[in-house]
């Protein structure tokens, strides 16, 4: 159903890109209408297979196919921004009437660079973003835990061996004592390819590598999950909590689809833990009253992906009032992550995709 409403919607903007594009003089000037429509059905054909094939047949034609797809899907959604801004200033064509033209012919150049810089920036190694988080009831002994947190990778056709290999390796180079797998870890279209449950499982660190599901690993035939992590070294935490170390707690929910389903969740998943520092993966950032009174002191998530490309942050966050970054409640720290990886585009836009590293501090911060 996603998909239908997907490519429903990408029809519909690529039906008025390409309208007011056949409008532009100075694109008329080397390219004919004809010419514009075999460009829009191609690019469109491309978006449409590139979904059927990822889905039915992974591998190199998959890759290409989606690359292609995927990338037009990000640079007409900003060529749409930039279209509709021009839009909104002539007041969808009352103001400004002789300036009409040269107006959209530079909101579709604008458009276009700002896809080839997301391309750019959406294709460049997370940023290792530090974090250091105060537990009051944290044993001295743990106090300098560093605990490494990934989530939204979506690995498959896009996200391959190599391009994991490099996360690995950047985690293990932080050296961790911990590390934290927070949903949409795998794409979800198919079962994930031996070569990255066999990469994942390069990942290693002393209290282990523990994982909770994403709404993307719900999307395919997945029956057994828990086999699935562990084949690739990880621990998978459904509705359940473990003592990592005497006086450190770590528990994971699934991935929720309402807050109703979500209150159930965290009551399963914190039943009966003793009453100590207590760490919640969640890959949604689900509402924090209820942690916080259930005693966690920190909650991780992910999902929002920080928008990924600018402007449509703007809507993500209308969705989400814990976006990205760090936020307190009462006792309870919350960090969002923008994701490891990207989600359909090979693109971010002011968005850089990140690794958390997290440090965490026996005592409460000063500033408190």
């Amino acid at each position: 159903m996603f998909g239908v409403i997907l490519i429903c919607v990408v029809t519909l903007m690529q039906f008025y890109v390409f309208r007011r594009a056949a409008s532009v003089p100075f694109i008329l000037r080397y390219l004919s209408r004809k010419q514009l429509f075999g460009i829009s059905a191609f690019l469109w054909t491309m978006l449409v297979i590139s979904r059927v094939i990822d889905a039915l047949q992974p591998g190199l034609l998959a890759t290409i196919t989606e690359f292609i797809g995927m990338a037009w899907l990000g640079t007409l959604f900003l060529m749409l921004a930039t279209l509709l801004l021009v839009e909104i200033a002539t007041g969808f064509g009352f103001w400004f009437k002789p300036y009409q033209l040269k107006l959209r012919g530079a909101a579709l150049l604008v458009g276009s660079v700002l896809s080839a810089l997301a391309l750019v920036q959406g294709t460049r190694a997370p940023i290792i973003q530090p974090y250091e988080v105060y537990l009051p009831d944290l044993p001295r002994e743990l106090d300098g835990t560093v605990m490494v947190a990934l989530t939204d990778m979506h690995l498959g056709s896009l996200l391959r061996e190599s391009w994991l290999a490099e996360r690995v390796a950047q985690v293990q180079a932080e050296k961790p004592d911990v590390v934290v797998l927070v949903g949409d870890i795998f794409e979800g279209h198919h079962m994930p390819e031996q070569p990255l449950l066999a990469g994942l499982s390069h990942l290693s660190a002393p209290m282990g590598v523990w994982a909770v599901l994403g709404n993307h690993e719900s999307y395919g035939p997945h029956p057994e999950h828990t086999a699935m992590f562990k084949s690739a070294g990880a621990h998978l935490l459904r509705n359940t909590w473990v003592e990592l170390r005497p006086g450190l707690v770590l528990a994971g929910i699934d991935n929720v689809a309402t807050q109703a389903e979500a209150d159930t969740f965290v009551t399963a998943a914190l039943k009966g833990h003793p009453a100590v520092s207590t760490i919640l993966l969640s890959h949604e950032p689900i509402l924090a009253s209820l942690p916080a009174r259930q005693g966690v002191n920190l909650m991780l998530s992910g999902h929002t992906h920080g928008g990924q490309i600018w402007p449509f942050s703007y809507l993500v966050h209308q969705r989400f009032s814990l976006f990205i970054g760090q936020y307190t409640l009462a006792d309870l720290s919350v960090i969002i992550s923008r994701g490891t990886g990207t989600w359909g585009p090979r693109m971010r836009l002011w968005r850089p995709a990140e690794i958390l590293r997290i440090t965490l501090r026996r005592g409460v911060k000063a500033s408190q």
